[in-house]
């Protein structure tokens, strides 16, 4: 990050700078974003259909199952409306000047006309067009267009209620399958995630040549603070309700879930800290074993709270600084969009960047955006994995309380 602002502004001090930024620099950004696209797709329908094929046990703990999938659902809208409240009332992205605004439309002018035509069109059509575009006619079709991710997501979930209700000895080797196939897409995520250095490198350089106004990087300031905030009131909420519900003392649930949080901020992984959040949850605040390993793998599968909430930020903020005026009904699709890839989120360190371009793509906002706020995304998602793993401990807390499955010793007397 530092050495692609100095790059840039130092090539910006001569005639020649600029140019031989945008030919030979940032074309490594670029490529470093298309992977990112690319890769979106496969991780939806690997991630979706294992997580979803991996409820079966739901059939038997239906009660514990129900219970879990809707808290991690109702906590996840929670996250995104947080997320939308406080971009909209910061407007974070509003501090940019009218010339740097006109400068980013200039640079991704063919961007933003194909953009408005979609939104054209979606606003020509009628009420129920959106439940309609829902379901793909041809699923090969939907996969080829990044704009179409709802229609994936649908299928993918369509795909693995059907795995849960056939045999299992007739749905193992197709879930066997997706299960390598989801292994593998982890890898390749690992794999574009070892050269993010040199991608948040040209990405920063190029933007400080092609827009070196001092406002864009107040802008990515509020955007931060405003961020960081939202994470911080989505946390308040996960204690007030182990509080109401859990009757257990906040600070009993920090010092109990805090080795896991310091694990979860250096290490921007879900999965990685799941071990640690097992340990913690089950030894020190009296969650019953069989809760914590079927509601926790669950969680760090779907339950994305800071990811989503990251993404509403992140979506309402590009949107902003490209000028664009989101209505009530676009961000309503950002609220679905953004719970809906939650699921499909995978547990690895910038895999909320992937799922952002999904949320991007469906509402209609610039992807070219992702290079404004990629620069600062490594400590913004060690925050948002912290309130991530935060959540899946605070569900574990209440499904065991509603089950009875919580020792008395957690109860914060």
């Amino acid at each position: 990050m530092i050495l692609g602002v100095l790059v840039g502004i130092i090539f910006t001090t001569f005639e020649a700078g600029p140019k031989i930024i945008s030919h030979w620099v940032k074309p490594f950004g670029t490529i470093f974003i298309n992977a990112l696209k690319l890769i979106a797709m496969p991780l939806i329908l690997g991630s979706l259909i294992k997580g979803v094929s991996d409820l079966k046990d739901i059939s038997k703990l239906s009660k514990m199952g129900g219970r879990t999938i809707g808290i991690y659902i109702i906590t996840t809208i929670v996250a995104v409306m947080i997320g939308l409240v406080m971009v909209n009332a910061i407007k974070p992205g509003t501090s940019i000047s009218e010339e740097t605004r006109q400068d980013l439309i200039t640079a991704y002018q063919s961007d933003a006309e194909k953009k408005q035509a979609i939104a054209k069109q979606q606003k020509d059509a009628g009420p129920l067009q959106a439940l309609v575009d829902l379901v793909p006619d041809n699923i090969f079709k939907a996969t080829t267009e990044n704009g179409n991710m709802l229609q994936v997501i649908f299928f993918a979930l369509f795909f693995g209620v059907g795995l849960i209700l056939i045999p299992a000895e007739k749905s193992k080797p197709v879930k066997d399958f997706f299960d390598g196939f989801n292994e593998v897409i982890l890898r390749l995520i690992d794999l574009i995630m070892l050269v993010a250095p040199y991608g948040v490198f040209a990405l920063l350089a190029a933007l400080i040549v092609e827009s070196p106004s001092l406002d864009l990087f107040r802008a990515l300031g509020m955007y931060a603070m405003t961020l960081v905030i939202g994470l911080v009131v989505m946390g308040i909420f996960y204690l007030l309700l182990v509080k109401l519900f859990v009757k257990l003392k906040p600070k009993k649930f920090i010092e109990g879930i805090a080795p896991a949080q310091l694990l979860a901020f250096s290490t921007s992984s879900s999965a990685a800290t799941l071990p640690v959040t097992m340990e913690r949850v089950e030894e020190h605040l009296g969650v019953d074993e069989e809760v914590a390993s079927f509601v926790l793998p669950i969680g760090a599968t779907i339950n994305m709270d800071g990811t989503s909430l990251y993404q509403a930020v992140a979506a309402v903020f590009i949107a902003q600084a490209f000028g664009m005026d989101l209505g009530a009904g676009t961000q309503l699709t950002i609220v679905m969009t953004a719970t809906l890839a939650s699921i499909g989120a995978a547990a690895v360190p910038g895999a909320g960047m992937v799922m952002l371009v999904i949320v991007l793509a469906q509402a209609g906002i610039p992807e070219a955006g992702l290079a404004l706020i990629f620069a600062i995304d490594r400590p913004l998602d060690m925050c948002r994995t912290v309130i991530n793993i935060t959540g899946d401990a605070s569900v574990s807390l209440l499904v065991a309380k509603s089950t009875g499955k919580l020792s008395k010793h957690s109860k914060g007397k």
